[in-house]
């Protein structure tokens, strides 16, 4: 692998150096700093020439900022002759602006993509985009992996009486169907719904849920209102205990202190984001080996889909 070089940004410097130590590889030099007026300067301190690049940078809080970082990184690779640039993101901030949802809105997930692409990237590695359609957005190569793969040895461990996977709304019934057929659990929907404007929302369970442990399944928890919420219709309805899985742990505003409050037993994430604060109902699961594992397979041109039969 000598061709190779792994760059990490300041956005998640420490699953940069997991993600090193899994590929038996030290993280390259670079310095990133900010003039006085918060302009990103960057500079490769080795040779990049001819070279395989990965930069690691998930576009986390401050997104802007560190959006801007990984662009300017991908410049200055691109200018200093590299052979390749692949951006490791393992949270794809602005995922969730990916259609029209009102006139005279952007697109801003589209926008994003193109930006990167004209940046000189020439290929991505994510997890567990919002939406699945926004690989479409790029003209080049998206592996958008899926955190259930660490997950469902995780739940396994657990090994809890009667497991069931619930959905916190309509819009995750996919993602949580999926999770419940790798692990063969049955299904349960939380429904949500505002019968009046300003009024609070009301949350049917679609489905028994009756002495069971359920899963509550979801791609990120950024307040944790619905999560919440549905934890609690959800203990309402008979539930033994509630867990909830979410792979990108955003937990902004009042999160924390939401989680803290509420009937959840556990809440598990992954460390595609740095948690911003330390909670005991929190646990995180490390993805950085997966990524590192993807990323020697595509080096050495082996299958990543396998991975995830």
């Amino acid at each position: 692998m000598r061709g190779f070089r792994v760059f990490s940004g300041n956005a998640h410097k420490e699953f940069g150096q997991e993600f090193a130590k899994h590929l038996d590889v030290v993280l390259s030099k670079i310095m990133i700093n900010r003039f006085s007026d918060g302009e990103i300067g960057v500079q490769i301190q080795e040779s990049v020439r001819g070279k395989d690049v990965f930069i690691i940078q998930p576009t986390c809080m401050p997104t802007n900022d560190n959006l801007m970082e990984l662009l300017i990184m991908s410049d200055a690779f691109k200018r200093s002759s590299a052979n390749s640039i692949t951006a490791i993101i393992p949270y794809f901030g602005y995922a969730r602006q990916d259609r029209k949802v009102a006139p005279r809105v952007p697109i801003t997930a589209k926008l994003v993509a193109n930006l990167i692409q004209n940046a000189g990237i020439d290929r991505v590695i994510t997890m567990d985009l919002h939406a699945g359609q926004i690989q479409g957005f790029f003209d080049i190569p998206v592996d958008n992996l899926y955190g259930s793969i660490i997950f469902q040895d995780h739940i396994r461990s657990k090994k809890l009486p009667n497991p069931i996977i619930a959905s916190p709304d309509i819009g995750g019934v996919a993602r949580a169907r999926y999770f419940g057929q790798k692990l063969g659990f049955d299904l349960v929907i939380v429904d949500k719904r505002r019968e009046r404007a300003n009024e609070s929302e009301v949350m049917n369970v679609i489905g028994d849920v009756q002495g069971k442990d359920v899963i509550l399944v979801d791609d990120m928890i950024d307040t944790a209102g619905t999560m919440c919420k549905a934890a609690q219709a959800l203990k309402d309805k008979g539930a033994t205990s509630v867990m909830a899985l979410g792979t990108h742990a955003i937990l902004s505003g009042p999160a924390i202190e939401r989680i803290e409050e509420s009937v959840l037993d556990e809440v598990i994430v992954s460390n595609s984001i740095p948690l911003c604060k330390a909670c005991k109902k929190i646990t995180v699961l490390n993805v950085a080996p997966l990524f590192a594992e993807v990323v020697r397979r595509i080096y050495h041109n082996e299958s990543v889909n396998s991975l995830f039969m």
